[in-house]
């Protein structure tokens, strides 16, 4: 993992910096900016593909993972926050690494924004996911993750951390001068909607995780996917 930390790190600082320009951007551009996004996000695949090569499997592989997570939003289109996306990141990260799980959430946003909407919401929706399925990966290998408590806890803290994240788009997409008051109300108005993000990552976490790692385990182990060299 250590190999494709600073790939990473790339892929992580160019998302930081387009996130800035929507700052200017605002309505302007998103979709061209989504696309160099998602680019950042494939960094680390293009670095994997230089130093080995990648079988054709583990491409299908996450492009069926980033399918699967896109497509698990629109079944609760109606429930706001309440979606398994987050849940099938953690999962996929933890199986398969920091690299796939920054892939498959990042993927996942852009893809499943086709049936959502695009906007100038969509790169910060891609780079929050595509962070939880870092962190995942980051995190998979210690005793806080590997244990079924500290896997929901990360899941609930996160279902918070990516509101938050959001809302720095929303307060800059806003019209209004920045001021503490605005923040602290855009923080304030979201916190229902963050709890309810939180407990579902809870909900889904607690029923896929015993099922569904062991099955993308056995296809890891089984086929040799994505192996950290």
């Amino acid at each position: 993992m250590v190999k494709f930390r600073f790939p990473l790190l790339i892929a992580l600082a160019v998302f930081v910096a387009g996130l800035a320009l929507t700052a200017a951007f605002k309505d302007r551009h998103y979709m061209l900016l989504s696309l160099v996004l998602l680019a950042a996000a494939l960094v680390p695949l293009f670095v994997r593909l230089e130093r080995r090569p990648l079988e054709s499997r583990e491409l299908v592989l996450l492009a069926v993972l980033s399918a699967v997570a896109a497509v698990s939003r629109v079944p609760f289109a109606a429930l706001p926050s309440v979606k398994p996306v987050s849940a099938i990141v953690i999962l996929s990260a933890y199986v398969f690494g920091a690299e796939a799980g920054f892939i498959i959430g990042a993927v996942a946003a852009l893809v499943s924004n086709i049936y959502f909407g695009q906007g100038p919401w969509t790169p910060w929706q891609m780079f929050s996911w595509g962070m939880i399925g870092l962190t995942a990966g980051w995190l998979r290998h210690t005793r806080w993750m590997r244990s079924r408590a500290g896997m929901l806890i990360f899941g609930f803290v996160w279902g918070f951390l990516f509101g938050w994240i959001m809302n720095v788009w929303y307060i800059i997409s806003l019209p209004e001068a920045f001021s503490w008051q605005l923040a602290a109300a855009a923080y304030v108005s979201s916190f229902y909607f963050d709890l309810a993000h939180a407990l579902s990552n809870v909900f889904f976490l607690a029923i896929l995780a015993g099922g569904w790692t062991k099955v993308l385990e056995r296809f890891r182990k089984k086929y040799g996917l994505l192996q950290q060299e």
